[in-house]
């Protein structure tokens, strides 16, 4: 069996992410494929992928066996995620209390924090000084600061379930990217030194490498975080 993640550009994506550093940590082998949007390009760089992904979104996971003639195909993080549960245990914790928290923290990032991703779009690549934060933003944050301070006062560390990184703490990790992007701070230092953490993981170094490094841009995607933000500083070298 063999795996191939279709992920899209790296220095916005954030479900992608969420996917690719939990194969990455639990130490499984796969082949990247990317499927970028570049409003520079006079055609479409993904066609080829959007083609064979049921919903045209990624991330995409190709399960390649030699009894099949065509890969299975698995989309969404968390659908990835509980897939390549059934068959490593390291994806989720193996104490049932934590991994049950780990599920419900993890389906709560799913649905929730619509403030967040409003206010602070994902960017690897800049440094952004927001304007202002709307209540719904703050009332992610604070949500933020309670749910990791539970995880951690819970299960003692250093990560949200535990002593080792999980599917939870994959769900996480683009947080930790918005974190760094609009220099956001917690009233419990342990959640920024949670995030910090993560950041601090070589799989997040690797993929904030690859951002920096990307040539393709989302003009209208650009133009909407200006609307809560003043650019103080663009990293990106492409």
């Amino acid at each position: 069996m063999s795996y191939q993640l279709v992920v899209a550009n790296k220095n916005y994506s954030t479900w992608p992410l969420r996917a690719w550093v939990a194969l990455k940590e639990a130490g499984i082998p796969f082949e990247e494929l990317i499927a970028p949007k570049d409003d520079l390009s006079p055609v479409s760089l993904r066609e080829e992928y959007l083609k064979i992904s049921p919903i045209k979104k990624f991330p995409l996971l190709l399960v390649h066996t030699p009894k099949q003639d065509k890969p299975l195909m698995v989309w969404d993080s968390l659908a990835i995620i509980e897939y390549l549960a059934e068959s490593y245990k390291n994806i989720w914790p193996t104490h049932p209390e934590a991994r049950a928290f780990a599920r419900s923290a993890s389906a709560e990032m799913h649905s929730g924090f619509m403030g967040l991703r409003t206010t602070c779009n994902s960017c690897v690549g800049l440094r952004i000084k927001l304007h202002n934060i709307d209540e719904e933003c703050k009332k992610d944050f604070r949500r933020l600061n309670e749910l990791v301070t539970e995880g951690l006062e819970r299960f003692h560390g250093p990560f949200m379930a535990g002593a080792t990184f999980t599917a939870v703490d994959a769900m996480y990790c683009p947080v930790a990217f918005r974190v760094q992007t609009y220099n956001l701070k917690f009233e419990n230092e342990a959640v920024n030194e949670y995030f910090a953490r993560l950041l601090n993981l070589s799989s997040m170094k690797e993929w904030e490498a690859a951002a920096l490094k990307e040539p393709w841009r989302m003009l209208d995607y650009e133009q909407t975080i200006v609307q809560y933000g003043t650019v103080v500083e663009d990293l990106r070298t492409a």
